[in-house]
């Protein structure tokens, strides 16, 4: 069972299956809070959480979230976010009066609602219950605007299909689980982490060159409020390598440069397309994962790194 954050049929459970195959399994949760814990208290194996988005920017308190959670980041997803106008089976575009979605999504597929003037615009929860309510309590005129995944689940038809404006549209997602449970991985190529750099001049610049020597590239750097200490803030960061004796070493580099230091997982870098690992498993025992970890300094933790 796998943790997602919306309604049956959203983004979030696309992205769980692009990832663990269709069949799986699926929470809803309805915060991402929720998700989190129910991730942390074992009550699912694994979690889907979205973490940024190509047009939007990140989801911060997404960041600080994983913060606190001591969770593994194990995998991530990069899913195309596309936008389709859906209605009851043989409704047909002339017929549409009003449309309802979620007011983001709407604002995605701005330019082609504002080529039918006529119609109303209805801000609702959620784009995937926005589908859910059309099916349940069909009304002449009514339409929504969801993925694909719910004009499958609730048997609508698909009136117009990619109607969002920009057609370059990702949403990343991480996936999640307790550190107890990670699967092994044997061959990371990316790791998330986070860090605190001394608030002095050059401080920030001195871990940024540690990170370059190593010939680690830097995908993502997010600057995120430190509570407690106004107008300070710490780091999460995403590192691409070709070796994990790369992470290691830029790790070692990194602890006398940092404050504090803190790895969220080591994984696979996800596909910008498909999004699914070839052979992604949701769960894998103690038993099974070689012990070699990497020793954590008192100052720096660090998860299994093979």
């Amino acid at each position: 069972m796998v943790a997602i954050q919306g309604f049956e049929g959203c983004f979030h459970q696309i992205a769980a299956r692009r990832y663990f195959g269709a069949a799986v399994a699926v929470q809803p949760c309805a915060t991402f809070g929720q998700l989190v814990a129910a991730v942390a208290e074992g009550v699912v194996a694994a979690g889907v959480i979205a973490i940024e988005n190509s047009l939007a920017g990140s989801i911060l308190p997404n960041y600080a979230l994983l913060r606190r959670a001591g969770l593994r980041i194990t995998g991530e997803v990069y899913l195309p976010i596309r936008q389709h106008l859906l209605g009851l089976p043989g409704q047909t575009l002339a017929e549409v009066r009003e449309v309802h979605s979620h007011p983001m999504a709407l604002l995605q597929c701005a330019d082609f609602l504002g080529r039918h003037p006529h119609w109303q615009l209805v801000e609702t929860q959620d784009t995937a219950l926005s589908a859910r309510h059309l099916r349940e309590r069909p009304q002449p005129g009514r339409a929504a605007v969801a993925g694909e995944l719910a004009a499958e689940l609730f048997g609508l038809d698909i009136l117009a299909p990619d109607i969002q404006t920009e057609p370059h549209n990702y949403t990343r997602f991480l996936v999640l689980h307790r550190a107890a449970a990670a699967p092994f991985e044997p061959r990371p190529n990316k790791a998330s982490l986070y860090f605190e750099a001394p608030n002095v001049p050059g401080g920030l610049a001195q871990v940024l060159t540690a990170v370059a020597a190593q010939g680690v590239n830097l995908s993502k750097l997010q600057s995120c409020p430190r509570p407690g200490r106004t107008w300070h803030y710490y780091f999460h960061a995403d590192l691409e390598f070709d070796e994990p004796a790369q992470l290691a070493a830029t790790l070692a580099a990194l602890v006398p440069l940092t404050d504090s230091l803190q790895v969220l997982g080591t994984y696979c870098r996800g596909a910008m397309e498909l999004g699914m690992r070839e052979g992604a498993t949701l769960v894998l025992s103690a038993s099974e994962r070689p012990q070699n970890a990497i020793v954590a300094t008192p100052k720096i933790v660090v998860p299994e790194l093979r």
